[in-house]
């Protein structure tokens, strides 16, 4: 029976498809003739794509293509005598919205639209390349990068457009090294991790097209330019040194820490239910709340460092920016010694009846054991958790991923160590200097002040 229905069914089909697209091709016709050609243009094309080669739709797009078309030169020859560049701006609009309509249907220009297209383009090119020109005899090589990017945008091959952009590029390429952070930490590691986290960040978050002239110099080739002991205590001069045996033109310095902490201790002992379900003679399921006395423990940490960092500029040593942030993070760890039975699902903190029967003694529970073990955690993932992990537990320092992360809590007996939760905390911590970098990067140098010539051994600054 389905074989002798399909073809009326496909059939159906078509006609459907087609009524649909005569409906908007005439609706196209009557939003032309009522003035408005973008409606028009939006309907034809819909009908277009319901049903290609449609000869009514196929005239309707061209209508309304030409009239959007017509009106759009109109616009440009007026804009063209007040603002030239605005004007070029609209013809690569129109070019690229005739591109895009060539899917649909052929859009005539007139026959002497393509001379004065080009006009404008060569117009808007030269008048980049000039402009071009002139940043780079005042040794802007960035703003000259960009204004011959502009030209070339207009006419991709006018005059010697690539050649420059290519040497200009060259010109504002900004290499940025990231010194070791010194530390008050007792693990004189402890900076050196965190700028090494930061700059695996920054060198993949500043890849083009985010940032067009600065270039994050990697790790290695910062430990190839400095000795142990160096990477271990860097001063600001040696931070300097370190950068121009790199070849950077700036590099980041600071600090890192002291890291703060304070620790709390959180006891819940009461007692809990757990939901157990019979069978009576007759196989019918009886539910019962089994009284179950437990306790657990958590103990929270919260650490708080701090991250004083300048971008200093390494031929003159003159500090571009200087910034203080700071970094916090909270750990949670929760044990019981309760190992459940069954499924943890089944526990609860007030059975059916008490929350029924005595509602103020359920929101006093549920209020101790939110202050113990956080608003978000139920008894049923602390038990989960605990079975899950048994008796062989983690390491504090295993959970510092977990913490990262944002974990609400992790199952152990005792917390990592504050300077591990710091670390985790300011690994992540790039992204204010991600915003200052690129607030540099469009910025030459001769913009910034600094000197082109370099200091026998710049001024130590006092920190």
């Amino acid at each position: 029976m389905l074989r002798r229905w399909l073809p009326i069914l496909v059939t159906g089909a078509l006609l459907a498809g087609c009524a649909g697209s005569s409906k908007l091709s005439q609706k196209s016709e009557e939003k032309l003739a009522s003035g408005d050609a973008w409606k028009a243009w939006q309907l034809a094309t819909r009908a277009l794509d319901k049903e290609p080669g449609n000869p009514r739709a196929q005239s309707a797009a061209a209508a309304a293509g030409t009239a959007i078309v017509q009106d759009w030169q109109r616009k440009i020859r007026d804009l063209a005598q007040l603002d030239s560049l605005n004007a070029a701006e609209e013809v690569l609009k129109l070019a690229e919205f005739r591109l895009n309509a060539a899917h649909y249907a052929t859009v005539p220009v007139g026959p002497g639209w393509p001379a004065e297209e080009n006009a404008l383009r060569r117009a808007a090119a030269r008048v980049h390349y000039q402009a071009g020109q002139e940043a780079a005899a005042s040794k802007r090589p960035k703003k000259a990068c960009l204004e011959y990017t502009e030209a070339s945008r207009f006419v991709n091959d006018y005059r010697d457009v690539g050649r420059r952009i290519d040497r200009t590029l060259a010109d504002a390429t900004t290499r940025v090294a990231l010194a070791p952070f010194r530390t008050t930490s007792e693990d004189p590691a402890f900076g050196a991790q965190v700028a090494q986290a930061w700059q695996d960040e920054l060198a993949e978050e500043m890849a083009p097209p985010a940032a067009q002239f600065t270039k994050v110099l990697g790790g290695d080739a910062m430990r190839r330019s400095m000795t142990v002991a160096e990477l271990e205590d860097l001063s600001r001069n040696d931070a300097l040194r370190m950068g121009r045996r790199m070849g950077a033109q700036r590099v980041v310095w600071g600090t890192v820490g002291p890291v703060k902490s304070s620790t709390q201790f959180h006891l819940f002992r009461d007692t809990v239910y757990r939901r157990v379900v019979d069978h009576d003679k007759d196989g019918h399921e009886i539910a019962r709340w089994v009284d179950v006395p437990i306790e657990v423990v958590s103990r929270t940490r919260d650490v708080t460092a701090g991250v004083d960092y300048e971008v200093i500029e390494t031929t003159s040593g003159t500090s571009l920016l200087h910034r203080h942030l700071d970094r916090s993070t909270s750990a949670r760890v929760v044990w019981t010694s309760y190992q459940p039975e069954g499924d943890p699902a089944s526990y609860s903190l007030v059975s059916e009846e008490v929350r029924n029967s005595n509602p103020d003694r359920a929101r006093d529970v549920e209020k101790r054991w939110a202050s113990v073990c956080g608003s978000a955690v139920t008894l049923a993932q602390v038990l989960e958790e605990r079975k899950r992990t048994g008796s062989s537990g983690q390491s504090a320092r295993e959970a510092i991923g977990r913490f990262a992360a944002g974990a609400a809590f992790v199952m152990l007996q005792d917390l990592p160590p504050a300077e591990d939760l710091a670390l985790a905390a300011l690994q992540h911590g790039s992204a204010p200097l991600r915003e200052d970098l690129l607030k540099l990067d469009p910025v030459d140098d001769v913009d910034l002040g600094t000197s082109d010539e370099p200091d026998d051994e710049p001024v130590t600054r006092q920190r």
